[in-house]
Parts: structure tokens; C-alpha cells; sequence
């Protein structure tokens, strides 16, 4: 099938957009001349590519298809673009990261600030999200890499995933359960206890229900929320005992706010990792970026 290559590229604008008047002006066409070229291409292809209204554009199902490898296509070639504009130098570019807010405040700060200090010129762009979000993000291009925590099973098999640093989870509490400080506790006996935990579908959370299964205990948080720094200040105030990487209690351990409530059953290590396209080369900036990751 003979396809010029410049419908797609008005399809891409049309279907990110959802609007036809946003696609001509970012193509500085005219907007009959954008409707023509989705013409043109729902002809060749034999199929509807939009449901076209006064009010709104929407994708077809076959739309909506198509969009997931044309998207995936024009970033891999906008990845190229910026690859061959920074071959030479880095004075220039940009490097996109997809990681949680957690991962960002406790481990990736630093690296953000020796980044800029070294490369001024390149920007850095983070796009926060869960796990699952994250790994969207990689899959469509829209990231270089991902900063997360491992393992992930969200993770496809056209990623490779590299292991970086070990990460230590602990339960912790605040003043008002006192009674479990300088204990050793089962988790069984943390059943009866109110529970704040990450909202569902990311590692974390999915780390401790699985570590609940296998040692049979049955915990339903009373608070489900996403963010690590909202469970922090909550389990201070004494609304529930929470599971959190040990990096982010340093200040409050530090002051006394909250205390590790010591667990009989042996949690296990888990670590951070960079998390790649197998398919879509990494632009000189990234790699760089990830260069200082340990």
C-alpha cells in the first residue's frame, strides 16, 4: 500500500488533538486542507478514521488503533531528530523522564541539579505518574526512560530494565501507637491496627499485597491515597501505620515524628531501575543523564 507519509503526519495532529482547526494551525494548512487529507487517507486505507460532528471530532476504533503505531511512529522519528541535532554537542535538547513523585523528590533531585550544572542548555522534563502510567508513557515514545521502582510488572517485553539501587521498605507509625515501639511484631498481629497504604495499581502497593498474601495476613487499608509524602503526614498525626521507603522518614525519624514498627517476618529488599525502550534509541542526553544514575 502506497501511502504518502504526510497524511499520517495530519492524522497524528488531527487525532492528538481531536480538532481539525488545531491540526491546520500547527501545520499551517488550511483546514480544507486537512479534512482532504484525512479524506484521502481513509480512502486509500478503506475504513473511518473519525466520527466528525458540528460540536466534536472522535476516533473511530479503527482511529484509535491506527493513532496507538502512528503516535509511536512520530516519536521515534522526533527522537531521531533530536538525536541528530545533538550528535555533535550538548548545547542543546532536551531529556524526558517518566517517574513517580517519590522517586523524584528522594532519589532524582540531585541528579536533576548535577545534570543542569553540567549541561545548562539541555531542559529537563519530567512527566510524574504510576507505575502503569509510566510505562505508557515509554511504550508510546513520549519518554526517554523511566525512573522505578522494580520489580514491575507492567514492564513489556520490548523494555529492558537495569537495576540501579536497592530500596528498603519499613512500616512505620505515629506517637499514638507507642505501645509497638522497641517490639518485635508480627504482621498478623498488624491486622487489627488501621492501615494507610498507596493507592492500587502501582509497585509499591502491589509489593506489600503481595507480601501479605504469602504470609497470609489480611490488611484493608482504611486510606488509600497517592502520594508517599500525604502518607507520611498522616501516619504522624496517628490516622493509621503506613509502609514507606525508609529514605523518606529520614526528617521525621530524625524528630521523633514517627518510629519503624520492627517486623518479625523479614521484608524484602527491593531496588530502583531504569526502565528503556528496546526500539527507540536513546538521544545523547539521556544517555548522559542516566550516566550519573547510581
Amino acid at each position: 500500500m502506497d501511502i504518502n507519509f504526510e497524511l499520517y503526519k495530519v492524522f497524528y495532529h488531527v487525532a492528538s488533538s481531536l480538532s481539525f482547526s488545531e491540526a491546520a494551525a500547527k501545520l499551517f494548512i488550511s483546514q480544507s486542507a486537512v479534512s482532504q487529507s484525512i479524506k484521502t487517507l481513509e480512502e486509500k486505507l478503506n475504513i473511518q478514521l473519525f466520527f466528525r460532528n458540528t460540536k466534536q471530532v472522535k476516533l473511530t476504533k479503527d482511529g484509535e488503533i491506527l493513532f496507538q503505531h502512528i503516535e509511536q511512529a512520530y516519536n521515534l522519528i522526533k527522537s531521531a531528530e533530536r538525536t541528530i541535532d545533538e550528535i555533535h554537542s550538548l548545547e542543546q535538547g532536551e531529556v524526558r523522564i517518566g517517574a513517580s513523585d517519590t522517586i523524584c523528590k528522594y532519589y532524582l533531585m540531585p541528579y536533576f541539579k548535577t545534570f543542569h550544572r553540567m549541561y545548562p542548555k539541555i531542559k529537563i522534563l519530567v512527566t510524574n505518574g504510576t507505575s502503569p502510567k509510566c510505562v505508557d508513557l515509554l511504550k508510546q515514545g513520549s519518554v526517554d526512560f523511566i525512573v522505578s521502582n522494580l520489580p514491575n510488572h507492567y514492564v513489556s517485553s520490548s523494555m529492558e530494565v537495569k537495576p540501579i539501587k536497592p530500596i528498603q521498605d519499613v512500616f512505620i507509625a505515629g506517637m499514638q501507637f507507642k505501645e509497638l515501639e522497641n517490639r518485635i511484631v508480627s504482621l498478623k498481629e498488624l491486622e487489627k491496627y488501621p492501615f494507610l497504604m498507596l493507592e492500587k495499581k502501582t509497585t509499591t502497593r502491589e509489593f506489600f499485597d503481595s507480601m501479605l498474601a504469602e504470609n497470609n495476613v489480611n490488611i484493608i487499608p482504611e486510606i488509600e491515597l497517592g502520594s508517599i509524602d500525604l502518607l507520611v503526614e498522616m501516619s504522624k498525626i496517628g490516622l493509621g501505620i503506613t509502609f514507606v521507603w525508609k529514605n523518606c522518614i529520614k526528617e521525621q525519624l530524625k524528630k521523633g515524628e514517627v518510629f519503624i514498627v520492627n517486623i518479625e517476618e523479614e521484608i524484602p529488599e527491593r531496588s530502583l531501575g531504569i526502565i528503556t525502550h528496546k526500539h527507540i534509541p536513546l538521544p545523547i542526553g539521556a544517555k548522559k543523564f542516566i550516566s550519573l544514575l547510581h
